[in-house]
């Protein structure tokens, strides 16, 4: 129990650090409590259920603009995991407007 909890803590400490210098998640403009918590909840459950697309995304994108498609794939790879991660979290705090926000605020669906 503990060796499994000192990972995941290992492993959220690797999400959260690098996502310091980000900008704050989309629903924190919001100005109710109650369009906050949706808008939080709804950003996470994005995140959350859309995170494994930065896997075929990521390679592509860096294949058409950068003509290097292994990079893309360590970037899919790293993008997809705190993605989920962090809509996991977003997903289950969306009642505290605590915003962690996340690269390049998630997962782009359009």
């Amino acid at each position: 129990m503990k060796k499994s909890l000192l990972v995941f803590l290992v492993i959220f400490g690797m999400v959260l650090v690098p996502t310091v210098g980000f900008a704050a998640s989309p629903w924190t403009e919001k100005t109710t409590c109650w369009d906050k918590a949706v808008g939080k909840l709804d950003f996470g459950l994005k995140n959350l259920l859309g995170g494994w697309t930065a896997l075929f995304t990521e390679p592509y994108h860096h294949h058409a603009n950068v003509g290097d498609v292994f990079t893309g794939i360590g970037s899919g790879l790293y993008r997809s995991l705190s993605y989920t991660l962090g809509g996991a979290i977003h997903a289950v705090t969306f009642p505290i407007p605590l915003d962690i926000p996340i690269q390049d605020n998630g997962v782009n669906l359009e």
